[in-house]
């Protein structure tokens, strides 16, 4: 039953909701964490970008929480679909080079939740794909930072940019 299924992935939702609530919340809930911890939780999502461009998806998925849960959004043709994947269905190999470029990320911690809000344009077998946002959301779990869920965009310039130092270098 659809209901029954959702409820199991009620934990995910519920982080979600929070780093939603902290982002939409009144301003003296939003802070900034000290650059430690900041550093930290940008160094999960570099490392997320930096698997996914070696096209080690084992790595990439060992940098989330077992429960973690992605969200594929791609907009063709004026329509937005979106996929839920499960850690487990992105562990797959991929067949072909893939370079993932952030640039600019946007950094939010309180407490053992953050967020990174990072533009990015990818490039599939040396060839320009698509740009858009990567959305990760990381809880703090026995002392390290986790990837709990997994957000992004696929789109087209002008609705997204390409990377600012233009195509990646080979």
């Amino acid at each position: 039953m659809k209901f029954r299924n959702a409820l199991r992935v009620t934990p995910v939702v519920l982080a979600v909701l929070a780093v939603v609530g902290v982002l939409v919340g009144p301003k003296p809930l939003v802070a900034q964490s000290a650059p430690p911890e900041r550093a930290a939780v940008l160094a999960v999502a570099d490392s997320a970008l930096a698997m996914i461009t070696k096209g080690d998806m084992a790595g990439f998925t060992d940098l989330m929480l077992p429960e973690a849960v992605l969200f594929p959004t791609v907009t063709r043709d004026g329509v937005t679909r979106y996929r839920v994947r499960t850690r487990a269905e992105q562990r797959v190999p991929m067949n072909v080079a893939v370079a993932e470029r952030g640039w600019d990320p946007q950094v939010l911690v309180k407490g053992p939740v953050a967020m990174v809000w990072y533009p990015y344009d990818l490039y599939l077998d040396a060839k320009w794909s698509h740009c858009g946002v990567d959305i990760f959301t990381l809880v703090r779990h026995e002392g390290r930072w986790r990837i709990a869920t997994m957000a992004w965009s696929a789109e087209q310039p002008p609705a997204c940019e390409k990377h600012p130092e233009g195509p990646p270098k080979r």
